[in-house]
């Protein structure tokens, strides 16, 4: 047996996979997130640690046997996140998470000082990013950088509460602008712009790497017959593309989780900052990837609901599973800013179109829709390097619905494939990297691609109706960045 673990930002999530690679048993814990200011995202590394501990111990007392037979663990989690230890490892202040974007200054400045930094990284400075981050804790919190001895992410954090190895892995350290992806290592230039050196990072290794054991007391807690092996691990987005097996060139996945992403697999490290497409190691050796990132995906939905007074599975019930066209409505998803393609950590989100007529329904389908046109800028951005999938998984918790579905494939105007196990992606991706870890055995021989529940291909009319609203959805982005001006 293998476990994952998945340090979400909503929710911890564990699985546990049986030797064929299916889903035996999950558990969950919810998160939350503090926003103390105008553009801050924070959350509290220990509530992690509590919330993964807690999530096993709830599959221990349900799959006792399941759980001791496991012999190899791994980790994921939301990728960026500046977890800062001092030199008794103490933690200095939260978390700075992905979806932070105080640290926009600071970006200009690391373009500005070190003009290397795109070509080394392969990405542009975005406030999402660690070492942005960094910097800006040098120069509005002088004594917290003074004490500080260690970053690490959030998945390495609580692998270190796990195991006492302080280790990061290729996907993960490649969304900190600190690591020269092409020859995946740290890059002494990049480290040095944010006043950082090598002693503060941690060691590195490949996501299917043997990096540790589990800590005899934790093993000892949950009936294990020996502390299993522990992985390297990936980031949120590479261990979903593991879960999916989506680990040759060419494969590529949208995923509606909390933030949406648009992946593609490739052989190299192929850059494409000018639109803000990232570049990133896979997790896996010799694997490198491309992505879009919507800073506000399925959150949208979210927002909505909670906004709205009314759950989310309510909202899209009188929906159905198809509608006729576009909304009269069309909906901004910018509510934490927006990566790909803007790079704009300020501009908002907005609804354009309202009207005395306007319902609630109008509302939810323009959500989805905005959603939608924003993968859709994402597929663009992808086009202009090696070209952009021609079939697309589905992943995260947008998979749930048949609607979203059939409107990203009509939007989209490429084939969309929902899949077994669609919301466990990252945690699956996990089991499978601890499978490989303690194993051996190949990435072909573990992450084998789902299966497909259903497959949605685009209505032509519909698809034409979409285009059409897409480019008017499109001339909104001037006026929302006026008006968060």
């Amino acid at each position: 047996m293998f476990l994952g673990i998945d340090i979400g930002t909503s929710s911890v999530k564990a699985v546990l996979t049986d030797a064929d690679g299916a889903v035996t048993g999950s558990a969950s814990r919810p998160c939350t997130v503090s926003r103390p200011h105008p553009l801050w995202s924070e959350q509290e590394p220990e509530d992690w640690v509590a919330a993964a501990i807690a999530a096993v111990d709830e599959l221990a007392e349900r799959q006792p046997a399941a759980l001791a037979a496991v012999i190899g663990i791994g980790f994921s989690g939301q990728m960026h996140g500046a977890v800062l230890l001092g030199a008794d490892n103490r933690v200095l202040r939260p978390a700075i998470l992905w979806n932070d974007g105080r640290s926009h200054r600071q970006c200009a400045t690391l373009e500005e000082t070190l003009p290397t930094l795109r070509a080394l990284s392969g990405n542009i400075a975005m406030p999402g990013f660690t070492a942005p981050k960094l910097l800006w804790v040098a120069e509005e919190e002088p004594e917290v950088f003074a004490a500080l001895a260690k970053v690490l992410l959030p998945k390495a954090y609580v692998r270190w509460r796990f195991t006492g190895a302080m280790v990061e892995e290729m996907s993960d350290a490649s969304g900190t602008l600190w690591l020269d992806v092409g020859l995946r290592d740290w890059s002494d230039d990049l480290l040095a712009a944010t006043r950082m050196t090598r002693a503060h990072m941690p060691e590195l290794a490949e996501g299917s790497d043997a990096v540790a054991r589990l800590s005899p007391d934790l093993a000892r807690r949950w009936g294990m017959r020996e502390p299993p092996v522990v992985a390297g691990g990936a980031g949120d987005c590479a261990a979903s593309a593991v879960g999916l097996g989506a680990i040759t060139p060419g494969d590529g996945f949208l995923s509606l989780g909390t933030s949406g992403v648009l992946w593609r697999t490739t052989d190299r490290f192929l850059p494409n900052p000018a639109m803000a497409v990232h570049a990133f190691c896979h997790a896996l050796p010799g694997v490198w990837h491309q992505m879009g990132v919507m800073l506000s995906s399925a959150a949208s939905l979210a927002w909505a609901a909670s906004t709205l007074g009314t759950p989310e599975a309510e909202l899209l019930a009188p929906l159905g599973d198809a509608v006729d066209g576009p909304s009269p409505v069309a909906f901004l998803p910018y509510l934490s800013g927006e990566r790909t393609p803007h790079n704009d950590a300020t501009v908002r989100g907005l609804f354009a179109g309202l009207s005395a007529e306007t319902g609630r329904d109008a509302l939810v389908q323009a959500v989805l829709e905005g959603v939608a046109f924003a993968a859709r800028d994402n597929l663009v951005a992808l086009g202009e390097g090696a070209g952009a999938p021609a079939s697309l998984d589905l992943a995260g918790g947008g998979s749930r619905s048949r609607l979203w579905a059939r409107i990203c494939a009509d939007v989209l105007g490429v084939t969309i494939h929902r899949i077994e196990d669609g919301e466990m992606g990252a945690a699956l991706g996990a089991a499978h990297l601890g499978r490989m870890a303690a194993t051996g055995e190949s990435p072909a021989t573990v992450c084998r691609k789902p299966r497909r529940l259903e497959t949605f291909t685009p209505d032509p009319a519909r698809a034409d109706a979409y285009s059409q609203a897409w480019l008017r959805w499109r001339r909104l982005y001037p006026l929302a960045k006026e008006f968060a001006s």
